[in-house]
């Protein structure tokens, strides 16, 4: 083996040329951080479709001889990422019984069903309330779930009471009757003076029935306390309401 040069040593035998030991080839600060990959970095991990880039100042330290240097690392946005972070919001529907176990939950079931069936799913987001506490946690009347299932529609809504919330979030609220309405506006008028609410929420607020093409009829009434025609009765009127009323939201959002 022979020395070559003052940074270089020759092997005759292997033909083949060996980098001084002594040679400085340590990397600077900014290439040992830039290449340090089994500590990935914590900002990218939770975030990944954030841009980061290792280009602070103080690690702009100009770098020794012999040492490597590298580009700052860059991490840009996938289009998919890009992409879901301008997707539009969901148009938002509430419909609100009194205790949300037979006419609500009809009609969110109906009308989800309706959604599905023209591909619109991805567009809408769905719920129902009632306008009092009392089967809060219960699932809907097995009266009217046995009469929705006949028809092909599966009710799968747990009860809950309307909420403060429900006045932001949603962009129609559906009363089944006047008095349900009644009820929707004294809590929001009691709710407005301790939450931050729309002054204009109460414009939200529908009949179900005003919807209607095919009935006259200007309430839904509560089948609770009757047999299984007034059952059948209810979902005569929320199938006609539904219809109309998702063909409604299309043309203004159209």
């Amino acid at each position: 083996m022979v020395r070559t040069s003052s940074t270089t040593l020759y092997s005759s035998a292997t033909n083949t040329r060996f980098p001084n030991p002594s040679l400085n080839l340590q990397f600077c600060h900014n290439a040992t951080k830039i290449l340090n990959l089994k500590n990935p970095l914590p900002l990218i991990n939770k975030h990944p479709s954030l841009q980061y880039s290792h280009h602070h100042h103080h690690h702009q330290k100009k770098c020794t001889s012999g040492a490597i240097n590298f580009r700052p690392l860059v991490i840009k946005a996938s289009s998919s990422s890009m992409a879901s972070s301008t997707k539009i919001k969901p148009f938002s529907v509430l419909f609100v019984c009194l205790g949300n176990i037979c006419r609500s939950p009809a009609a969110e079931g109906l009308f989800t069903d309706i959604v599905k069936k023209r591909g619109l799913d991805s567009e809408f987001k769905i719920d129902s309330a009632g306008t009092i506490d009392y089967h809060e946690g219960n699932p809907a009347d097995p009266r009217m779930r046995a009469a929705s299932k006949r028809r092909g529609v599966e009710i799968t809504s747990i009860s809950r009471p309307i909420r403060p919330s429900d006045f932001r979030d949603f962009d129609i609220i559906l009363a089944m009757d006047k008095q349900n309405r009644e009820d929707i506006m004294e809590a929001f008028n009691r709710w407005k003076f301790r939450e931050t609410l729309p002054d204009d929420a109460h414009k939200k607020v529908k009949l179900m029935c005003s919807f209607c093409k095919k009935h006259e009829e200007t309430e839904v009434p509560d089948p609770y306390y009757g047999g299984p025609q007034g059952f059948e009765k209810v979902l005569d009127l929320l199938e006609d309401a539904c219809e109309s009323l998702l063909d409604n939201i299309l043309a203004e959002k159209n």
